[in-house]
């Protein structure tokens, strides 16, 4: 019959949703009729351009393009598809429908690259999550671009097998009459990682003995902080430092952070497992694609996204469009970010510190008796007005940043280093990792508040009395209350104490209610 295909073929490939990866199937059928390529099952632009790539590809190779119509389906047919990743399994596919490489065995393997005109196999992004969706689904057998074997190789248990060139993968599957015969393999050259730049120290900070302990309370137990301060008071440097004073991520959270960086295109495969907290600082013209993901056609993961398990700084944080700044309760609140879009939806991990850091003015010295500020009432109303009190209201530790005198800047001796600093925030961490090694959570900041304030008070009732009378006043919101608590509770474990006290509350409720400026 004139209807049913010449030939059939069918590979596997991976398409990436948010930070998961679905392993789905690459047919090919080859029709009687005039020659032409078609592709279906919901690629998008780039995906659907693989047409022209692929054929000059093979042509590249030497091989015959088959002259005939070909139609090649994305399955499943109803999940949307993105990128150039499923050149190669589409390649394959079609080299094998047309008898080109009849080689049985590539029906089940993966396939995973980016082609260019000439038939060189380029590296694509989220190469990590797919292979972990390949060996998840029993297809360990992967091939992926040569520069992206490092990266495939961190999952466990994944075969994996790099190519340069579509020739190399033609001759294994059995072509012959090759043009172009596949390259001698490389042999793996041992590449030194790029050194990361080095933390700030605080041993350089000049004073700011308030604003260092915040830091180091912040760091003990992943809280959010704002610093508020005139310029050059040290703001900026102090954030800085806060990376150098977090634990290396352990496995979970490695692979979490490298999985994310992978789909965002910004790992580098030589370093191995992310190891380091991120530390992102946009700029404060960003857009609210740029802080929290998105796109018109592809959903990519925004500064908060790529700051999960890490610090997401943003500096002069009032100059910031309020819209912006206001997209951020959600992801703070709940560590994560969902993206929707009329076709696609996707769910990013933000588990992170966020660190504010603002001027008390646009001119920066309504301090103090502000005899110093220039700006009318309205510019101050305005400049305040960016920080909504739903935000600060998820912060929680924030600090008034004094101007250094000249007599600290000459005179000053050197403060603690930050090695110091750590190694307490270190001993604090592991006390929260044995407390909640049952739980969802790894430091007081992520603990559920009701969950919390119910086992505070299973040791002791009273240990809340501090907080009932400014939360009926109203001068402390329900969430203000969990998160005093949140930061007693750091406060003990950085003391070395089972459970904080009257001292650990009212020390947190200072930390929580200082009077800010902004």
């Amino acid at each position: 019959m004139s209807g049913q295909p010449l030939r059939a073929a069918r590979t596997l490939s991976v398409a990436i949703v948010g930070l998961q990866g679905q392993v789905m199937e690459v047919e090919t059928a080859l029709h009687q009729g005039l020659p032409a390529v078609q592709l279906i099952g919901l690629p998008d632009t780039a995906a659907a351009e693989a047409r022209e790539r692929v054929r000059a590809a093979v042509i590249a190779t030497g091989l015959t393009w088959p002259s005939v119509r070909l139609v090649v389906n994305l399955r499943p047919a109803d999940l949307r598809k993105s990128g150039s990743g499923f050149d190669l399994a589409v390649a394959v596919a079609v080299l094998r429908a047309a008898g080109l490489a009849p080689a049985r065995r590539s029906e089940h393997r993966v396939h995973l690259g980016e082609l260019g005109l000439d038939g060189t196999v380029h590296p694509i992004r989220g190469v990590l999550p797919a292979v972990a969706a390949a060996v998840a689904a029993g297809h360990p057998e992967v091939v992926v671009p040569a520069d992206n074997v490092p990266e495939a190789e961190l999952v466990p248990g994944a075969q994996v097998t790099g190519v340069q060139h579509l020739s190399e993968l033609a001759f294994a599957y059995g072509a012959e009459g090759l043009r172009r015969l596949p390259p001698a393999p490389l042999a793996r050259a041992e590449v030194a990682a790029l050194p990361e730049p080095a933390a700030k120290d605080l041993a350089d900070v000049i004073g700011q003995e308030q604003a260092r302990h915040a830091l180091e309370v912040a760091a003990a137990g992943g809280h959010h902080l704002f610093l508020n301060g005139p310029p050059g008071a040290g703001k900026s440097m102090l954030a800085a430092c806060l990376p150098g004073l977090l634990p290396d991520l352990d496995d979970a959270a490695a692979v979490e952070v490298t999985t994310v960086h992978s789909v965002a295109g910004s790992y580098q495969p030589t370093t191995g497992l992310i190891r380091r907290p991120p530390y992102e600082a946009p700029h404060h013209t960003a857009s609210k694609a740029a802080i929290i993901g998105g796109g018109s056609r592809t959903l990519r993961p925004g500064a908060v996204v790529r700051a999960h398990r890490g610090v997401l700084f943003l500096d002069e944080a009032a100059e910031f469009s309020r819209s912006v700044l206001d997209t951020l309760r959600q992801p703070v609140e709940e560590g994560h970010v969902v993206l929707q879009r009329a076709k696609e939806t996707a769910t990013y991990p933000c588990r992170i510190q966020l660190v504010l850091a603002a001027n008390p003015c646009p001119c920066g010295w309504a301090t103090g008796k502000g005899l110093r500020c220039r700006c009318s009432p309205n510019a101050l109303r305005l400049y305040q007005n960016k920080l909504s009190g739903p935000l600060l209201d998820r912060v929680d530790i924030r600090v008034d940043v004094a101007s250094v005198t000249r007599t600290q800047l000459l005179g000053a001796a050197t403060g603690e280093s930050s090695a110091a600093v750590a190694a307490r925030v270190a001993a604090a961490r592991q006390a929260q990792t044995r407390r909640w090694a049952d739980t969802p959570w790894r430091t007081n900041a992520e603990v559920d508040g009701p969950w919390l304030r119910a086992y505070t008070r299973r040791i002791d009732d009273a240990l809340l009395d501090p907080l009932r009378r400014p939360g009926d006043t109203s001068e402390l919101t329900m969430r203000g209350v969990d998160r005093v608590v949140r930061v007693a509770w750091t406060l003990a474990d950085l003391q070395g104490l089972d459970h904080p006290g009257p001292t650990e509350i009212g020390a947190a409720l200072t930390l929580r209610n200082r009077d800010l400026h902004v």
